[in-house]
């Protein structure tokens, strides 16, 4: 049983160290709202939302009054909108971006996520209407998110897709260019999506969820770090079972909110992700934990290994403290959202090769990285075609989040604001790749993705 007292014990991770929930996520089935007139399935959909998800931001905020743990955002994940529109007959899936808006500013969320599709095989012309209109729909609404996945173990990658991609994120940048294209921070590219991802830009609620479900993701960067100064000049047994324990602690309290959720607002409990997400608040930081283990700055030597043994240790701590840990659970290592990786890419220490390296062993991917505005789509194709075949090969979940900041290069800054905070621009190798991703096609599942 989970008590009161076990979230009073960390009051100093709270008030000190940083320690919060990152979001209770709300994920909604829109299947039952399909029809063939878009102006309906706009209203059903609106209906549906603000139905289900009327309460959660005020159950969300109750919580925190009672138990004093700060829940930094109230989230909503759809069923991804290229399958809950495929029988709806229109040219464009923008009027929905912009009904989804209107339903998340209605309830009060921060940000709702779903418009999205599942392309990994291949792409029907829901797919295509979808991925044709993110552009518009990005640069047209404040609180959708958008996300593609073009690629799974078991199937491949779907060049088609990653190349039509390339050119989908620069006409994003192009559209937002007077917010350093931010759109593009709200847009992200995978390779084995799961289902029930609570965290932005990727959540959708998956085909295989319940008609609504409570998802939840904890975080606490600054904990972790804290906790590892008492290990300074300790071996690796001490400096892992110190992070075991403190991942234990961290998920309790997401366990206690998510059962507290669930209970308010009588939708069954999903999963706790947990994942430590940075913000750009000083002491909240992945980087820092990477160098409390023992490089001088994140992108040196040992880097990735200090990250492998980071993530596998908060996965053994929080497994331990919820039956049901899911999402992408592990460390994010986002540039922008991290002032640590911030002072490490303007020391010259890290490079997006050395963060692609780092992305075999952790959570997600590329992330939030700001490339100059110049770069081809061909080359952004690339990097997403490099990153989906570290996911697919190694059976794991990996994402791309770059942002071409039109009208900007290498040593400029882009400020996004927020909990997206700000990012200098990384250099990309200039090298081309256009023959690659002009081939066609798909790139044929690995062998050990045979396990039948």
């Amino acid at each position: 049983m989970i008590n009161s007292l076990e979230v009073l014990e960390t009051n100093t991770m709270i008030l000190k160290e940083n320690l919060d929930v990152r979001t209770i996520t709300m994920g909604i089935n829109l299947m039952d709202c399909a029809d063939s007139d878009i102006d309906r399935f706009n209203e059903n959909i609106y209906n549906k939302i603000t139905t289900k998800a009327k309460d959660l931001v005020k159950v969300g905020e109750d919580i925190e009054k009672k138990y004093g743990v700060p829940i930094v955002n109230k989230r909503i994940s759809i069923t991804p909108i290229a399958i809950a529109a495929s029988s709806t007959k229109t040219d464009s899936y923008v009027s929905i971006a912009k009904t989804l808006d209107k339903a998340a500013k209605e309830v009060g969320v921060n940000f709702i996520g779903g418009f999205s599709a599942i392309v990994s095989k291949g792409m029907t012309e829901s797919d295509k209407k979808l991925i044709k209109s993110i552009p518009e729909a990005l640069a047209t609404t404040e609180r959708v998110c958008s996300s593609v996945n073009v690629g799974s173990t078991k199937t491949g990658i779907n060049m088609d897709a990653v190349k039509l991609l390339g050119s989908t994120i620069k006409e994003t940048a192009v559209l937002t260019k007077d917010s350093d294209s931010i759109g593009c921070a709200k847009f992200v590219v995978f390779c084995n999506a799961p289902d029930d991802n609570p965290f932005m830009a990727g959540a959708f609620h998956g085909v295989s969820e319940a008609d609504a479900i409570i998802n939840v993701g904890v975080s606490g960067p600054g904990v972790v770090k804290k906790a590892l100064e008492t290990c300074r000049g300790k071996d690796f047994e001490e400096l892992c079972e110190t992070i075991k324990k403190t991942a234990f602690k961290i998920t309790r309290v997401g366990q206690l909110v998510a059962k507290e959720a669930s209970k308010a607002l009588d939708v069954p409990f999903g999963i706790i992700d947990l994942s430590l997400a940075p913000t750009p608040a000083i002491g909240d930081s992945i980087a820092d934990i990477l160098q409390e283990i023992g490089v001088d700055y994140v992108g040196a030597p040992g880097t990735t290994a200090a990250l492998a043994l980071l993530n596998d240790q908060v996965k053994k701590g929080g497994v331990m403290a919820s039956s049901y840990v899911g999402g992408l659970s592990g460390a994010f290592i986002p540039v922008s959202e991290d002032q640590g990786m911030i002072n490490a890419v303007n020391k010259g220490a890290l490079t997006i090769e050395k963060l692609e390296a780092m992305t075999c062993v952790c959570s997600v991917g590329l992330d939030m990285i700001a490339i100059p505005g110049k770069t081809k789509e061909s080359t952004i194709s690339g990097i997403i075609a490099d990153e989906m075949a570290i996911g697919m090969i190694n059976q794991k979940t990996t994402a791309v989040r770059v942002i071409p900041v039109i009208g900007k290069d290498v040593g400029d800054q882009a400020e996004f604001g927020g909990l997206l905070g700000y990012a200098p621009l990384m250099p990309v190798n200039e090298f081309g790749c256009d023959r690659l991703i002009n081939r066609g096609g798909r790139i044929p599942a690995p062998i050990h993705s045979f396990k039948n």
